[in-house]
């Protein structure tokens, strides 16, 4: 990577100017939905009762026209469809692995596209989501990273993801169901791991994940909510204090000098920067542990001397570790680790006394596993050589 290369772009960016017309209630906070209920014509005194049942019908039931809003007056839902929209993106693409994970390639507002992956296991559903059109972080081992950021996703865009997914998984209940009548949820956790860095799009994240939480609509808890970052050190105590779910960090490295290489954050907020945030964030959130994911790359990041770092890094912190076996993808700089590599090293980190989990890759067959999103249209096709330079690696 050049010394002009940018690293990351600031923390603050410039609000989306919002497309003329009828408006998206999708994305809306119940207060930014009330304000235009009124704005609408809705009485003031009846604005806080229409909020609760639209709610409902767009976040319980998942009804798309307010035609379907049989508790509402069919004048008021005239005057309604007059003046709001709701509206999800579009799925261009839906491809199911041989595992039956299934990725998304969804469209939003001018055309971009975005990746959602919905990995079933046998306890639990997870749906990992996007928070921007590309990234700007250039994280070395990442495809999403060789892609550039083009813009952030609204707040409606991103629950709107969640809702195509229920929408495929058929998961909205029946009237007159609750939603955990027909036994466990089909997609029952969130993991922000998509394309993009969470912490640069905050915003937009808390308010989306605030309508994921609410009790009358999806109503995940937080607990099931997962928000990765690659270590946007000023928004980390904001997350605890405003969104309060679990926290993950993009760490795969041991050392400042190997963690530039690979997540080029690092150069702003070093590791020791990083871990003095985290310390703070499970008495904040009141999260159990945080989680550390650690991507195994070939005699780059996975010797034992790696292991022992890790452990004494952490110290303090309640923790596990995920090991991620790179998931290799066309020019890709790097190689995974072998399996007894990675084995020995989990060994290490689990006599240590911390949980050291090796993900299991999913989706691969169909580039939908971790570090392998990136849109079609967007897609910059770079060569093996142009990717390496990029990342100040010798070839």
């Amino acid at each position: 990577m050049s010394a002009s290369a940018p690293i990351t772009q600031d923390v603050l960016t410039i609000p989306r100017k919002l497309p003329e017309g009828p408006t998206n209630i999708v994305g809306l906070t119940r207060d930014q939905l009330r304000e235009a209920l009124i704005a609408a014509g809705t009485p003031e005194k009846q604005a806080k009762m229409r909020v609760n049942q639209i709610w409902q019908w767009v976040y319980h039931w998942g009804v798309r026209s307010f035609d379907e809003m049989t508790n509402l007056a069919k004048a008021y839902r005239a005057q309604l469809a007059e003046r709001f929209v709701i509206e999800v993106p579009e799925v261009v693409t839906r491809n199911v692995s041989a595992d039956g994970t299934r990725k998304y390639l969804v469209r939003i507002a001018g055309g971009h596209e975005v990746e959602i992956v919905y990995i079933p296991e046998t306890d639990r559903g997870t749906l990992c989501i996007s928070s921007q059109v590309g990234c700007t972080l250039t994280c070395s081992f990442c495809h999403t990273g060789t892609q550039k950021l083009v813009r952030n996703l609204t707040a409606g865009e991103i629950v709107g993801q969640i809702m195509v997914a229920r929408d495929d998984l058929g998961e909205w209940p029946e009237p007159g169901e609750g939603t955990g009548e027909n036994g466990p949820r089909l997609l029952s956790n969130i993991v922000l791991m998509g394309m993009g860095e969470p912490l640069y799009n905050f915003d937009n994240v808390r308010d989306a994940m605030k309508i994921a939480m609410d009790g009358e609509g999806i109503s995940l808890s937080r607990r099931r909510i997962t928000l990765s970052t690659s270590g946007v050190v000023p928004e980390i105590a904001k997350t605890a204090e405003e969104i309060g779910c679990m926290l993950a960090v993009s760490f795969h490295a041991t050392t400042d000098e190997t963690r530039d290489k690979l997540v080029p954050i690092n150069k702003r907020w070093p590791i020791a920067d990083l871990l003095d945030a985290l310390r703070a964030y499970p008495k904040l959130s009141n999260s159990e542990r945080i989680t550390f994911e650690y991507v195994m790359l070939k005699d780059v990041n996975d010797t034992d001397e790696d292991a022992r770092r890790l452990v004494k890094l952490i110290k303090g912190i309640p923790a596990k570790i995920n090991l991620i076996p790179f998931n290799e993808w066309p020019g890709a700089p790097y190689e995974r680790s072998d399996w007894e590599r990675i084995e020995r090293f989990a060994d290490i980190i689990y006599k240590a006394g911390y949980a050291s989990p090796i993900r299991t890759p999913r989706g691969e067959d169909i580039m939908a596993a971790c570090g392998q999103l990136k849109s079609a249209t967007e897609r910059a096709r770079k060569s093996r050589a142009q990717i390496a330079a990029e990342a100040g690696i010798a070839e």
